[in-house]
């Protein structure tokens, strides 16, 4: 195992942290998650999380990934991607080189670099449908994590993140107990003691017209309205700045 004594984390929504609260109003998420704990094996751990909700592949590696090679920390995380797979025309082997050149730029500093591939998609309602695209992208990212020495975050495995009872009410975001895992996924993989991510729900009957109901309440009150925004180019993180933009020691 590799000591970490700096993190920086890059990407959108996900690594954000909504939908999980934190004690100072803030969104916590998974970066924090594994921020809190890394720095529980250093006191002088520093960490930064200069993803904004929102942005498509393409921002992150020219807003951010430029800053965390500045940065140059020991651990950097690259989670990009989803929000442009969502959007009509994407092509995910285009995206894939764009992402290899960002972690190119990323590994010629010396840091470990830590990519995700996603939640398989085939149980949300309209996303399914696209789910040979999503699949094709994360195989490229699988692909990358070996090319360029990369460790993989493999979500698309995690049969815990497929239940329901670990997204917030929108489906398109983790709750606490979805970033709580992905946390003991990413430790698990840097080879730090934490929470098992084999999360097995306890079974519960679920009305088969009772969930038509609510995947038809879920598309007209989140799925359509985030569509609209994306299709009319407005993003949900516009105006929104990082939360920890500067590399600094951790504070719970």
């Amino acid at each position: 195992m590799r000591h970490y004594g700096s993190f920086v984390a890059l990407g959108d929504s996900f690594t954000e942290g909504l939908n999980d609260p934190g004690s100072d109003g803030r969104f916590r998420g998974w970066a924090d998650r594994v921020a809190e704990r890394l720095a529980l094996d250093d006191p002088s751990f520093r960490y930064a999380n200069l993803a904004v909700r929102g942005k498509l592949l393409d921002q992150i590696v020219a807003d951010q990934v430029p800053l965390a090679v500045e940065m140059s920390p020991d651990l950097v995380s690259l989670c990009a991607g989803g929000n442009d797979l969502l959007r009509p025309g994407s092509d995910p082997d285009v995206m894939a080189k764009t992402l290899a050149g960002a972690v190119r730029a990323l590994r010629a500093t010396g840091a470990d670099v830590l990519l995700f591939t996603g939640v398989d998609p085939r149980d949300t309602p309209l996303m399914r449908r696209l789910r040979g695209r999503f699949a094709v992208y994360y195989l490229h990212i699988r692909s990358i994590a070996d090319l360029y020495g990369c460790r993989l975050v493999d979500q698309w495995s995690m049969q815990g993140l497929r239940d329901w009872r670990a997204w917030s009410e929108d489906r398109l975001h983790m709750n606490a107990d979805g970033h709580r895992l992905v946390a003991a996924r990413v430790l698990d993989v840097l080879g730090v003691p934490f929470d098992d991510w084999h999360k097995v729900w306890p079974e519960r009957a679920v009305d088969p017209r009772a969930r038509r109901r609510e995947d038809a309440q879920w598309i007209r009150e989140h799925l359509v309205p985030w569509m609209s925004r994306r299709l009319r180019g407005v993003s949900s993180g516009d105006g929104v700045a990082p939360k920890r933009p500067e590399l600094s020691h951790w504070m719970a």
